[in-house]
Formats: structure tokens, sequence, C-alpha cells
């Protein structure tokens, strides 16, 4: 047979049978008048069992020892191959549940059941939040890294997020309440947290969280959420991550979502 209807049985390709004998791993037994590599049923027969053996994972040289070292413990080296292939399985099995996980967050969000949803973000909570958020955001940068994050997270990641977000709240309020006002040291350091705070979603840079911050006052659901801490609260925060931003040269009135 020629090295081309050889490779065309085995399933392999011309390269490798041109590579296993410049090695010497398996060379054909004649050649033509013009040099043309020419197999026979022994060599068919070797080449059977190199595919086998290199299917297993075992290297080239292994294999070379596999087939003509008389010494070589071949049930041996096959199981201790078997182990390998086992942890290999282990690995892709991992990796398919994660994958698994990864297609569900980008497809639902948050992988928490209704219950699970209210027991970690409250009675207020709407577990529907997600399929709507993927209906406006699905196909935007934020939602893809936000997946990401959500297909790593369980309850107790989010609860530690929900929390975050809670006393982040709770601070807003106190200093709104002690009249800190646009452009104070503690009015920076809490614009700072709420862009750390919030990366936990996506990363949120400032020309962004300005945006976030007049979508909390212009919103009818976000400015209910903000008022219903302190009244006036969703505005005051508007104003202090202005101020932060302007500090940073940037022009909140033409600051756009990157």
């Amino acid at each position: 047979m020629t090295v081309g209807q050889v490779a065309a049985r085995l399933g392999v390709t011309v390269r490798a049978l041109h590579h296993w004998d410049e090695i010497g791993l398996a060379r054909p037994s004649l050649r033509t008048v013009s040099g043309y590599r020419l197999y026979t049923a022994d060599d068919l027969e070797r080449l059977h069992r190199i595919v086998v053996y290199r299917e297993t994972g075992l290297g080239l040289d292994r294999i070379r020892a596999v087939l003509d070292d008389s010494a070589v413990d071949v049930p041996g080296a096959l199981r201790a191959q078997r182990v390998q292939v086992a942890e290999r399985i282990e690995r892709l099995q991992r990796l398919s549940a994660g994958l698994d996980r990864m297609i569900e967050a980008h497809e639902h969000g948050l992988l928490l059941t209704a219950e699970q949803q209210t027991a970690v973000f409250g009675p207020e909570w709407d577990p529907d939040w997600s399929a709507r958020a993927r209906e406006a955001y699905g196909d935007t940068t934020q939602w893809q890294q936000y997946a990401e994050r959500s297909a790593s997270r369980d309850v107790e990641d989010w609860q530690t997020v929900a929390d975050a977000v809670t006393e982040l709240d709770r601070a807003l309020a106190d200093a709104m309440d002690a009249g800190v006002a646009p452009g104070d040291p503690e009015a920076d350091r809490l614009v700072e947290r709420h862009r750390e705070v919030f990366s936990s979603f996506f990363p949120l840079t400032r020309q962004m969280q300005v945006c976030l911050a007049r979508k909390y006052e212009a919103d009818p659901a976000f400015a209910a959420h903000y008022d219903g801490i302190r009244t006036g609260l969703a505005t005051w925060f508007r104003r202090v991550v202005d101020a932060a931003a302007r500090a940073h040269g940037i022009d909140p009135e033409t600051a756009t979502w990157e």
C-alpha cells in the first residue's frame, strides 16, 4: 500500500507517516523504483498498534519501547496510562460542568433559585429581574462580564456581594445625613467605594459611574429604591459622583457608557 492509502485507512496524516519513518518508529518495508514508500501487511499491523497506543496518550518514545523492548512491562505501562486517562476524564468533566454553568449564566444571569434570591437580596427582590436584564442588556459586554462572574458564584458569594451593597447604601445615607457635600474627601471615598462594590458585577469606569448615578436619579424604580433609604439620596449621590468625575477631568454632561 502507498503512504496515501495507509494514511486513509488508519485515519492519520501522510505527514505523520513520514515523521514516523524518519525517526525509525515505523519504516515501510518496500520502496518503488522511484523511491516512493510501500507498506506491507506487517507494516500495517505495526502502524495500527502505534495508532492505538497513541490514542491512549502514550508518547512516541514510549510506544517504541512497548513495541520493541521485550523487557518493557506492557500491561504495567497501559495501567499507568489508564490512570492518566482517568485523571484527564475527570478534568474534562469538571470543564464540561463549568461550561454548562457559563452557558446558563449567559442565558439566565443569576444561577440561584427564586427562594435563594429572596433569601440573599431580601423579600422585595423580584426573581424576574435577571430575565428582564438579559432582554435589555444581553448583547452588551457588561452582561457577558456579569455572566462570567455569576457562573463562578454560589449563594455565599452572592450574599457577600449583597451585604456589601447594603452596607454601602447605609454609608451613603449616613453621609448625606451628616451633611457631607459633593467634593468633600468623604464623598469622594464613598464614590470610590461605590465603584469597587459595583465592579463585583462588571468593571465600572468613572464615566460609566456618572451614567449609572444619573440613571439612579432619573429612573423611577432606582429613584424609589434610593429615596426609600433616605429622601433625596438619589439626587445627592448623583451630585457627589458628578463632583468626583470633574475632579478626574470628566465632564458629567458628556460622559458616556463605555
